[in-house]
């Protein structure tokens, strides 16, 4: 999981206990000051940061890092001089506003165990240049991000990010919103066993095909389904065809009413999704991830019933295009043509205990059939 350090130099003051006291109880690792005093004054559940004023000298106080601001290679050399050349406890915060404070951030990312980075220009090529550089090294990255919108980019810079990021919030929500954001990577997810107990061609309806910003595995798909209560793992069309190309990016799902997996555990409805929707990718061992939908593409189509049953006695239906080409997953991953199943065959699938309302999960009374 990432962490976060909460940057208090530019809070505003009326608002600053409130972000405090929400830093604290959302667990945010460390908070970020130039003010020794103030920070002494946080409980040591914190990891308590001096970022002092250019040009100031560090106050006495019960700060765990001091952050010394890195402007040219010269300061980094009188770094390691004022550490005897162990610098196994130092800490720098740099600016790169150019080539060679990029460079000289790259340098103390590699040899500091603790290097906070601010960049001036929006584009985030040299923060990749920077998480390249530090790839191998032990030390923590942190980045500091202007905005909540900015934190999540950077959190997702070369697929891995920075390990921290420093934000100054504007307020207590955005500090519980920031919280949130580190600890996006998703869960995976226990998958059920079913068993087909009857194929029904229906005719002409509307499906969909999902079509997602990324590649997915071979063993890869989304979860879809006519109830809230399960789900089939429909595969992508990553898998050769003969009458088409592979198109690794895009599910053919399901009719247009059917529900689908996304992110914290909410729902959609396939005919609710839209570019920029976020879904949940679900390989065949439960592994999760979260993918952006670039489109979704509804044609009228021939369309086939699936009905079938998980060992613990629970319905599961899926309608999906009366296609051959359109796939699911059973076990092990293995790749079934949907015209060709037959009662007794068996899928992979999720069963979710809790009934949805507008896709969030709900303890109420729901029967679906």
């Amino acid at each position: 999981m990432k962490f976060g350090w909460i940057d208090l130099r530019g809070v505003a003051p009326q608002v600053r206990d409130a972000i405090v006291e929400a830093a604290l109880h959302a667990k945010i690792e460390g908070v970020v000051d130039d003010n020794a005093t103030a920070l002494a004054a946080l409980p040591p559940t914190v990891k308590r940061v001096l970022l002092p004023v250019a040009g100031s000298t560090v106050d006495s106080g019960a700060q765990d890092v001091v952050l010394t601001r890195l402007a040219q290679s010269d300061d980094l050399d009188r770094l390691r001089l004022d550490a005897n050349g162990d610098v196994s406890s130092s800490a720098a915060f740099v600016e790169v506003i150019d080539d060679p404070t990029l460079k000289l951030a790259c340098a103390a990312a590699i040899e500091l165990p603790t290097t906070v980075v601010q960049f001036r220009d929006p584009t985030k090529i040299p923060l990749e240049i920077v998480i390249a550089a530090a790839d191998k090294t032990p030390g923590q990255l942190i980045c500091q991000a202007n905005d909540l919108e900015e934190a999540g980019i950077i959190l997702d810079v070369l697929e891995k990010g920075s390990d921290g990021v420093m934000l100054a919030p504007k307020d207590a929500n955005d500090v519980f919103a920031f919280a949130d954001l580190l600890r996006g990577s998703t869960k995976p997810l226990e998958l059920s066993t079913l068993t087909v107990r009857s194929i029904e061609h229906n005719g002409l309806g509307d499906r969909v095909c999902v079509d997602t910003c990324t590649h997915f595995e071979k063993d890869e798909g989304i979860l879809v389904g006519s109830y809230a209560s399960g789900f089939v793992l429909c595969v992508s069309e990553t898998h050769p065809l003969p009458y088409m190309p592979t198109r690794p990016f895009r599910v053919n799902a399901g009719a247009l009413h059917s529900y689908t997996m996304g992110v914290e555990n909410r729902t959609n409805y396939l005919s609710e999704l839209k570019a920029g929707s976020a879904i949940l990718a679900v390989g065949a061992d439960g592994r999760t991830r979260r993918v952006v939908v670039g489109r979704v593409k509804l044609e009228s189509r021939p369309l086939l019933t699936i009905r079938a049953v998980a060992e613990n006695g629970t319905e599961v239906s899926l309608t999906v295009q009366d296609d051959w080409h359109v796939r699911v997953l059973g076990p092990g991953a293995a790749v079934l043509n949907v015209t060709e199943l037959k009662a007794g065959d068996q899928l992979l699938g999720y069963l979710a205990t809790d009934k949805r309302h507008v896709g969030w999960p709900v303890a109420e009374y729901c029967v679906e059939k």
